[in-house]
């Protein structure tokens, strides 16, 4: 038990609240160590706002979710006129719900953009696995909630785009059948499905969320923030003050909570012309079906999930019948490659062809529905592995060598046209292009320890680069 810190009697008051407060629960050391003496690197730029602006998102969604389901009907015969009563007669209902809606686009476009940033820089590598591990899984969190937050509407394109989501689970070999009967609870998606989906959007994963954003805030500050060069501020060799403070470092307060109101108030002012004048955004944050009552009798032309969804749903559609052929040919491609140009043991050459033969033969005895939910879940668990996919000497864009920036920005182009085309009714064109999409973005990952490694890298400081501005 630590020992009680005295104060002078005459201490102001303020003074001895604090002081009673510190003796019970460590207000003051918190304080420091996260904020005022959280030393970080002094030459952050434009994309450090993104990690503010998600935890500002995280808080707007709870705060405006508590005042929604004060007036929302779990209940599949009330659920979207009690969203038309929030709109039409709560006050300022409509300004929450638009606010809550447009809120769950801004969080998905704040955490592609920080995750692109940690991709950029390198924000991965060590030390800091564990620190892009937990913000993974907070993504993962994250297309759970908005999913299931996503069918509460009641409306047309939330039941059908649950249906076919759902149904996807299905396809699993052996459990699959039962696993969607248990997300469901019914046979179809029904009033049973509804409330499962409340509970979890409401309580279960949100909880876990706050969780997972609270280790990865813990994370972070324990080994220290990553910067545009790559250097360690921090690492034994950086150079310090007489107080052991980095000289390429900065408090985190108030540098950086000022720093950051910039990128509060340029966030804030695009989401609320958003919110005033196109909540809907073309139909892009707010499908026109969905403002139509669910029907179980009534098919939409075309069912696609949410934008954020739609470039692992592009994947998923890209997986068709002749499309397993090319995949059956990258497994055996990569096997051949493991088996003759690598320089592993004998017996681990061995171990990759069999493995190859045994995928091989699952791939042309299973449904290729089945391997369509196989890559849409491997699009996202791939992030998991890039802190040991990616083998380049240099942790930064800036040093690496120059083609590796057209190549990020390929990869940028590649998802944005998937994204696109899983809006889209299926063409052939659009499959094909999709099928070639799909492909790139998993060969950008798995042949990762490959190209991160080729080509001359430029030298990198001793520390950070920075010019006052």
């Amino acid at each position: 038990m630590a020992e009680f810190k005295e104060i002078s009697p005459n201490a102001p008051a303020g003074e001895k609240l604090l002081n009673w407060v510190d003796n019970r629960f460590p207000a003051s050391k918190l304080y420091k160590e996260h904020l005022s003496e959280y030393y970080a690197p002094k030459n952050f730029n434009f994309w450090y706002f993104f990690g503010s602006l998600a935890m500002l998102v995280l808080v707007i969604q709870i705060v405006t979710g508590i005042f929604l389901v004060m007036h929302y009907k779990p209940d599949a015969t009330l659920a979207f006129a009690s969203v038309e009563y929030i709109m039409r007669d709560v006050p300022w209902g409509w300004l929450v719900r638009y606010m809550h809606s447009t809120g769950a686009s801004a969080f998905f476009i704040v955490v592609y953009l920080h995750m692109f940033r940690g991709l950029l820089y390198g924000s991965y590598r060590k030390p800091r696995e564990l620190v892009w591990i937990f913000g993974c899984a907070i993504f993962l969190c994250l297309m759970a909630e908005a999913f299931m937050g996503y069918l509460l509407p009641w409306g047309q394109m939330s039941y059908w785009g649950a249906q076919v989501i759902v149904n996807l689970f299905s396809a699993i070999p052996f459990v699959g059948p039962d696993l969607a009967l248990l997300i469901r609870g019914d046979y179809v998606v029904s009033d049973a499905t509804l409330n499962r989906f409340f509970s979890f959007h409401v309580i279960a994963v949100p909880l876990v969320l706050l969780g997972l954003v609270a280790a990865h805030i813990i994370a972070l500050h324990e080994v220290g923030s990553n910067n545009p060069d790559g250097v360690e501020i921090k690492g034994p060799k950086a150079p310090r003050d007489a107080n052991g403070h980095p000289l390429d470092g900065i408090p985190f307060h108030p540098y950086y909570t000022v720093h950051d109101i910039l990128g509060v108030s340029v966030f804030l002012m695009v989401f609320t012309a958003v919110i005033f004048f196109a909540p809907e955004a073309g139909g892009y944050f707010l499908e026109y079906n969905n403002f139509i009552p669910a029907d179980p009798f009534k098919t939409p032309n075309h069912i696609a999930p949410v934008w954020y969804f739609t470039p692992f749903y592009s994947m998923l559609r890209a997986i068709t019948g002749e499309m397993m052929y090319a995949l059956i040919a990258c497994v055996a491609a990569g096997a051949f490659f493991g088996a003759v140009k690598s320089k592993l043991p004998a017996f681990l050459k061995a171990g990759v062809v069999g493995a190859a033969v045994v995928v091989i033969a699952l791939m042309l005895s299973i449904d290729a529905k089945f391997w369509g939910v196989v890559v849409m879940g491997g699009a996202v668990v791939i992030l998991f592995f890039l802190p040991w996919l990616d083998q380049s000497p240099v942790k930064s864009i800036r040093y690496r060598p120059s083609w590796h920036k057209y190549l990020y920005a390929v990869f940028v182009v590649v998802f944005v046209v998937l994204a696109y085309l899983g809006v889209q009714p299926p063409s052939p064109i659009g499959e094909r292009v999709s099928q070639v999409g799909t492909l790139f973005y998993f060969g950008f990952f798995l042949l990762m320890p490959w190209w991160s490694q080729i080509g001359e890298t430029k030298p990198v400081p001793d520390r950070v680069t920075f010019a006052a501005h």
